[in-house]
């Protein structure tokens, strides 16, 4: 459809890709519910709930009147938050106070301290629909997670099953909620008795300024992206968009139909991206093993917008990159099998969907690292936030601010501390914010019903825990993990070590002949060969040596 005037509008990926929980969302977080929190918020606006809303006034709302838990409600707070970031010096001072507190009571106070656009986050609160499940759809074999749903060889070309992945289903959402969204953030006077709109309903400015949370777009082409309230103030846009500078509002229904007029799909987003993004030659074209490996990135057209890169079908290889594509990117990786894959920089968010045994070594990640679908996997990163849903026998090794999320269909999870380091690491947490404590790796929350039962997951024995060496040269200071190692971990390491220095003693005191050396070294090696085709970890060491082209990697 061409877009009505000069503006050209879409829906923003981040609210929904980082945004929307992948899990059904509480019973009461309905658009009903939400819509009386809206008016509840508004007439405590002296009590801290409107134009922002406090923390212990969320709490109220959500534990006294929306039934969730405590640690729900801290958690949709938080992921809120996260999103929008306070910047990573404020990042890094909150988890300083954080990290300080004794005790529950201490860390609520500091908590109390934190506050939310009111607007925004009833507008974040409804995107939480973007994973309802419909019986009727469900039915049809159309809704998340049906098993029946096909995925299409690379993810983003139809309305696949990762929904936040998918920006049609984003548009698609936004048109078919937007009366719905505009009347959550209309004043109480603008409703009907019923809380809807009428014909004569005044959009404010500030509930526009909110909608920016969710639209924003560009004049023409200019290229220059602009929130949704400095477009929808150009004077052109005034006589589609009702705009009155008396009233300094909008007209209910002429803003709605310019609104719908002028959406469009994201020219910014995951369909693009695979469409027409640049095609990187990250993985090596070796004959018979890579020859579906795609990898995409979308253009970096404007500093504004977070660029995404998706990897799909890497196959038996070693992929290593520490890029300036990388930094601040959506990282989706599809359908990796039997692969090492290091992505060394700090990073916007991580989707790791439907990949088998293999290793995943991230930089920084600033948002979410979301696991879904995916089979003995091993995944070793710093995040804000990491949730899974649908893995099984998969090892997670993280650093983390917040309780790992468990959401539903997991099998045999482990959870481990964050065991390794690369020379740029600790510069990388700074640039997103994340420090060393406080540290939830040990306490992840069971979210959705059906993951209720704690034994889907445990903390991995001490003595299966090994260190894991980054095999990369990089210039840099950092030389040892962040934040250490618990101290159980530590002791099985160290006795390691001195069993190591023992038997290198015994050796040395056991005074062999120059030809005894040479065979004992040799036997040495064969155990060890055989130890590394037995564990599987010849084929990483295969693919760690360059290509013949040299050690260079691929450009991007």
């Amino acid at each position: 459809m061409a877009a009505a005037g000069p503006v050209r509008l879409w829906v923003r990926t981040e609210p929904f890709l980082v945004g929307a929980l992948p899990a059904p969302p509480p019973a009461r977080l309905t658009p009903h519910y939400l819509r009386k929190t809206a008016a509840y918020a508004r007439a405590r606006a002296d009590q801290g709930c409107f134009p922002r809303l406090r923390w212990p006034c969320w709490r109220h709302i959500a534990c006294g009147k929306l039934q969730l838990s405590r640690e729900i409600a801290w958690l949709y707070f938080e992921l809120f938050r996260g999103l929008l970031g306070p910047a990573p010096p404020l990042r890094l001072r909150w988890a300083e106070a954080a990290a300080a507190c004794a005790n529950a009571e201490e860390l609520e106070r500091e908590r109390s301290k934190l506050s939310v656009d009111t607007l925004q986050f009833l507008l974040f609160l409804y995107v939480q629909q973007l994973h309802k499940v419909s019986l009727r759809r469900s039915l049809l074999g159309d809704e998340w997670p049906s098993p029946r749903t096909k995925s299409p060889s690379l993810p983003g070309k139809s309305a696949g099953d990762n929904k936040n992945w998918n920006d049609q289903e984003h548009l698609a959402f936004v048109q078919s909620h937007l009366l719905d969204m505009l009347e959550l953030l209309l004043e109480p006077e603008q409703l009907s008795a019923s809380s809807h709109s009428s014909c004569s309903s005044l959009v404010s400015f500030e509930a526009v300024c909110a909608l920016s949370f969710l639209l924003e777009g560009t004049v023409s082409n200019s290229g220059t992206v602009r929130p949704l309230h400095e477009l929808a103030l150009r004077q052109p846009c005034h006589g589609l968009n009702g705009y009155s500078k008396v009233a300094r509002a909008f007209s209910l229904p002429k803003l709605e139909s310019w609104l719908r007029s002028s959406l469009t799909p994201n020219p910014l987003g995951m369909t693009v991206c695979l469409k027409a993004g640049k095609k990187l030659a990250w993985a090596q074209q070796v004959e018979g093993t890579t020859r579906k490996a795609k990898i995409a990135c979308s253009a970096r057209v404007v500093p504004e917008v977070a660029p995404m890169v998706i990897m799909s079908h890497v196959y038996r290889q070693t992929l290593a990159k520490s890029s300036d594509t990388l930094v601040g990117a959506h990282i989706r990786i599809h359908r990796c099998n039997e692969s090492f894959i290091y992505l060394l920089s700090p990073l916007r968010s991580v989707t790791i969907e439907k990949c088998r045994n293999s290793t995943f070594v991230l930089g920084p990640v600033e948002t979410s690292v979301h696991v879904q679908s995916c089979d003995n996997i091993k995944v070793i990163v710093v995040c804000h936030r990491l949730s899974l849903s649908s893995t099984t026998g998969c090892t997670f090794h993280t650093l983390t601010p917040t309780q790992p999320l468990i959401l539903s269909g997991n099998q045999a999870v482990s959870f481990a501390p964050f065991h390794t380091h690369y020379p740029t690491l600790e510069d990388h947490m700074a640039q997103v914010g994340l420090a060393t404590l406080p540290n939830y790796w040990d306490s992840p929350m069971l979210v959705c019903k059906d993951s209720g039962d704690t034994s889907v997951f445990r903390l991995l024995p001490p003595s299966d825990f090994y260190t894991f060496v980054i095999p990369f040269k990089m210039e840099g200071d950092t030389t040892e993990t962040p934040g250490g190692l618990p101290q159980e971990y530590q002791e099985v390491l160290s006795q390691r070590q001195q069993k190591v220095q023992m038997w290198q003693r015994m050796v040395k005191e056991a005074g062999l002949s120059r030809d005894q050396r040479k065979q004992f070294q040799t036997v040495v090696e064969n155990k060890f060969y055989e130890w590394l085709v037995q564990t599987g970890n010849r084929q990483q060491l295969d693919s760690l040596v360059p290509p013949a082209t040299g050690s260079k990697q691929a450009a991007g």
